[in-house]
Order: C-alpha cells, then sequence, then structure tokens
C-alpha cells in the first residue's frame, strides 16, 4: 500500500491531547506542557554494497524538519521526573548529484531526491533537575528515554536537469512528488520504529529551551538489498508550561549520603547504608564483594553464583564442577564445560565447520573441495549464457547452456549457486545495476521453473563495478557484459 493520511489518526490525536489535559488538571502535581522545534533529520544506512562509502555515501545529506507535541511532568521523587508525551516529527534526508557530462544525446546534470517521512512519536523521558534558585523556578535539566513511532506520512520529491542535444541544445527540468510504499517486504516502509531520545537544557519560569538529540534503534525501511536505515535527529526545543503544579514543596530534610536516612536517624551520615543497620553499609566479613546478607559462606571467600561460597573447578576452564559436564577436560560454558564439538571428525569445529557434517578442508572452511571437472563446466555454462543488447532477455542460444546446468545441479543437490550478473560502462550507473540485477534474476526465474529449489540459488547484481576487459573497446566492452556462477556447499 501507499504512504497517506489515515483520517483517525488526528482524531487520536486530539483524544490523547484532551486526555492529556484533563489528566493534568485532576492531579495537582501533574503538569502539562507544548513543545515544538526544528531538526536536522539523516538517516544512518549501513549495507555491503560494494563501493558505498566512496561512491554513494557522500551524495546524501540531511533535511531540515520539526517536531511538536505535548507532554506530562509526573514527579517520582529527589529531583526525578517522569515524562511522557506524544507529537509528530518529520524525518528523512536527501540525496544530491552532480553528473560529469559527455557527448550524448541526452545527458543528467543534476539529479536531486527528498525523503520526507512523518511520524506520530510516543517519547517517555526520565528527567533530572537541578535548580538555579531558591523557589525552584529556574533550572538545569537532562532527559533521556525510548521513544515509539507510527508512520503517518510519507513521500519522495525528485528534481533532476537533463541537458538535450539538438540543433538547439536546451535544458529538461523535471520535479514531482511520490508516495511512499508502506508495509512488509522490499522497497517498503515499516509502521512501526523506536529508538531513544535525549535532551538538555534550562527550565525559565513556564519556559523550556534545551538541545535534542534523537536515534532509532530498529531499521525502518525494507530494501531491495541487504542493509539497515536508522533515524537521527539534531536539534533545538522549545516548550512552555500550560498548567502549574500545586503541590507545595517539602521542608528539606539533610542527607549526606543520599541513602534516604536524615542526618539525625544515620549512624554512618557519610555513607549510604540501609535501614536494617541503622543507615550503615551492610558488612562483608570475608571481603568477597557479597555482602553478609547474601554470604552463605560469611567467613570464606567465594563468588556470587555460588552464594558467596568458593566453587571448584578442576579443569580450569571457566565452568565449575557443578555444571561441568567433562570435569577433568577444559572446555566452554556452551557446551557444558566440554570441547566444541567436531562431528565429522576433519579437525574443524562444528561451530567454525560450514558442512559440520562432511569431511572438509580447512582452506574451504570444513566443506569438501567441487570438483575440477564440475567447477569448469559451469564456468564454460556461464560463458555461453547471453542477453539480447540493452536487455534482460536471453538469447536463443543461452537456453541450451542453462539446460546443461539444470542437469549439473540436479545432479549435485549438495551444491549452491550464486548468479552474478554484470555490465560495460555504456550508460547511467543505476540503469547498469538495475540492468545486471534483472539478467541475473531472470536466470534464477529459469532454473527454478525447470524444477531447482529457490533456496538453492542467490542473484546479485553487480552493474558496472567489476569489469574484466577495457571499457574503451568493443572486445572489453563485450567481455563486461556477463554472468558468472559461483559454486559452494549448501550451508
Amino acid at each position: 500500500m501507499h504512504a497517506m493520511r489515515i483520517s483517525v489518526v488526528p482524531k487520536y490525536l486530539a483524544l490523547l491531547f484532551f486526555s492529556f489535559i484533563g489528566f493534568a488538571k485532576i492531579n495537582a502535581q501533574i503538569r502539562l506542557a507544548a513543545y515544538g522545534g526544528i531538526h536536522s533529520a539523516n538517516v544512518i544506512e549501513k549495507n555491503s554494497i560494494q563501493g558505498w562509502d566512496s561512491s554513494y555515501k557522500n551524495n546524501y545529506s540531511s533535511r531540515t524538519g520539526f517536531h511538536l507535541g505535548v507532554l506530562l511532568e509526573i514527579p517520582i521523587g529527589k529531583g526525578f521526573y517522569f515524562q511522557p508525551g506524544i507529537g509528530y516529527s518529520s524525518k528523512g534526508r536527501k540525496y544530491e548529484k552532480l553528473y560529469d557530462t559527455s557527448f550524448s544525446a541526452k545527458d543528467t546534470i543534476y539529479y536531486q531526491n527528498t525523503l520526507k517521512l512523518g511520524y506520530i512519536e510516543l517519547p517517555l523521558y526520565l528527567t533530572y533537575k537541578v535548580p538555579l534558585s531558591a523557589n525552584h523556578k529556574s533550572s538545569f535539566f537532562i532527559s533521556a528515554g525510548p521513544y515509539f513511532s507510527f508512520f503517518y506520512n510519507g513521500t519522495t520529491s525528485q528534481q533532476s536537469r537533463t541537458l538535450i542535444y539538438g540543433s538547439t541544445n536546451k535544458y529538461e527540468y523535471k520535479s514531482g512528488d511520490v508516495d511512499l510504499a508502506v508495509g512488509k517486504g522490499p522497497d517498503k516502509y515499516k509502521t512501526f520504529d523506536m529508538g531513544i531520545n535525549a535532551k538538555a537544557g534550562f527550565e525559565l519560569g513556564n519556559i523550556m529551551i534545551s538541545g535534542y538529540y534523537s536515534r532509532g534503534l530498529s531499521s525502518f525501511y525494507d530494501a531491495q538489498y541487504a542493509g539497515t536505515f536508522n533515524h537521527q535527529l539534531f536539534g533545538a526545543t522549545l516548550g512552555i508550561w500550560l498548567t502549574k503544579s500545586t503541590a507545595s514543596p517539602s521542608k528539606a530534610v539533610k542527607d549526606s549520603d543520599k541513602d534516604g536516612i536524615p542526618d539525625n536517624e544515620d549512624a554512618c551520615p557519610l555513607q549510604a547504608g540501609s535501614i536494617t543497620w541503622r543507615g550503615c553499609p551492610v558488612p562483608d566479613t570475608d571481603h568477597d564483594g557479597i555482602d553478609d546478607e547474601n554470604d552463605s559462606c560469611r567467613t570464606i571467600p567465594g563468588i556470587a553464583a555460588n552464594h558467596g561460597c568458593p566453587v571448584q573447578d578442576t579443569d580450569n576452564d571457566g565452568v565449575d564442577d557443578e555444571h561441568d559436564f567433562c570435569k577433568t577436560v577444559p572446555g566452554v560454558a556452551k557446551y557444558h564445560g566440554c570441547p566444541i564439538p567436531d562431528t565429522d571428525g576433519d579437525g574443524i569445529n562444528d561451530e567454525e565447520d560450514k558442512c559440520p557434517n562432511e569431511s572438509g578442508t580447512l582452506e574451504n572452511h570444513g566443506c569438501p573441495v567441487i570438483k575440477k571437472q564440475i567447477t569448469e563446466k559451469v564456468n564454460y555454462t556461464a560463458k555461453q549464457v547471453m542477453f539480447q543488447s540493452s536487455s534482460r532477455k536471453l538469447t536463443r542460444n543461452s537456453y541450451e547452456a542453462l539446460k546443461a546446468l539444470v542437469a549439473t545441479l540436479k545432479s549435485n543437490p549438495e551444491l549452491h549457486l550464486t548468479i552474478e550478473g554484470h555490465t560495460d560502462s555504456t550508460g547511467i550507473a543505476a540503469h547498469n545495476m538495475l540492468l545486471s540485477e534483472q539478467r541475473a534474476n531472470i536466470v534464477k526465474s529459469y532454473l527454478i521453473k525447470k524444477g531447482i529449489s529457490a533456496d538453492r540459488i542467490t542473484a546479485i547484481g553487480y552493474g558496472q563495478q567489476r569489469p574484466i576487459g577495457d571499457n574503451n573497446s568493443i572486445e572489453g566492452k563485450a567481455a563486461n557484459r556477463r554472468v558468472e556462477f559461483k559454486l559452494e556447499f549448501q550451508k
């Protein structure tokens, strides 16, 4: 489905807003504030695309957004407050690139894409205030906590400038907005996101001024390639308290060690302790770091896992004898104190062995070496697979080669095939990347139709990123327009 405002969302937002006001009025100790501000929004993207850091990442930048909403403040004692809220926040990023022009019928000179996302957010802050005045009307505060957000709206705004060659060279400008797809699946934005917020600032009477940081913890977008996408915001917030707390401040009682026991009742006023020990720390007779109240062996140093008593570990592998299934042979906790197993006995333990049930070699990560004649046959087949020029359609002669590949895979069901699509450098790199992915997937689809299980095949497009020939020559370009097949044992 595409992104769109859902009519009930404003109704729920209004309902929550008035609920906050009503709740603040009912409870005299609770205050209500309205806030708003601007921020710089960006996306932290991590992926395995080759050349991402050098060729693509620098084209992305932040965009200016805003946030607004309402906030409750509930005192929880000793300068701490719980501050839940609800609001709206705009997020996203920009993509902008200038292209080097070269002679052709049509050149893209400039391209810009702005990702605009809007979320309904539920922040939950824990706030600590340091008074700056005797009447507590001015203070410095710091806040942090999680947030939960729900997708509200989203579009991409695109602009491009293209030079069209002809008798009168002219520029063609294009712009427009495209709604985003929302839901589950490739190239869709998730309806739910979560992360952490932090802010610090000053409260001056009924005015709040703060600096603001937000970082998403969940990936909000499913791309057509492996990667994670997290929101990141830097900004400033202005808030106004709409209601006042009528609770009278309690008379301060001196508690030097901040243990909740007043100095006049504390036998150790400068050391935090407990009521049981009249404000003094719980003693630790054997000095093993476990206080006597929780130590079953108060006069013998031990460990917390054994309630303060020592635990024997015969093989010194860090797993005590009570939980060690191999008490005289060093092992690891994961296998109850026993060594990591080696099921196929090839000298490579199961955690490092990609083929734990088949004896293999260290160089092949524990898997058997694929027979040379199979590898050579598959490599020869790859050279016979051709595509029509600037198309994802296979040539007629390619199907005979693919039939041979199907026979090889059916005869060796333990093998996995990776199909790599490649192009020459003609045209736009982004188009070539898409074309190479389409070609690789066309081959994958053919193999699946011929009875090869989909989980045995991986299709990847590299576009023009991995040339094997000179793109300045006809022969080199022809060599670069290819598919490659890589075999490995099923994991």
